[in-house]
């Protein structure tokens, strides 16, 4: 049996954002109200999308200096 590397999709919806992150979606949204979540893009049905890029840039400007 072989292991097959994860699936990383351009853009990610708020649960597999969040499963990704291991955080509840109430602090996704505690962020976001906070202005402290990676950019979003809203769909014209409302739903959330975050490009992967949007979050790896969100995650590098979060890595403190050593």
């Amino acid at each position: 049996m072989s292991k097959t590397a994860p699936i990383h999709r351009a853009h990610l919806t708020i649960a597999e954002l969040c499963a990704e992150l291991g955080v509840a979606r109430s602090t996704f949204y505690d962020w976001r109200q906070a202005r402290k979540a990676p950019r979003c893009i809203k769909l014209p049905n409302g739903e959330l999308r975050i490009r992967r890029t949007d979050l790896e840039n969100w995650l590098d400007s979060l890595q403190e200096a050593a």
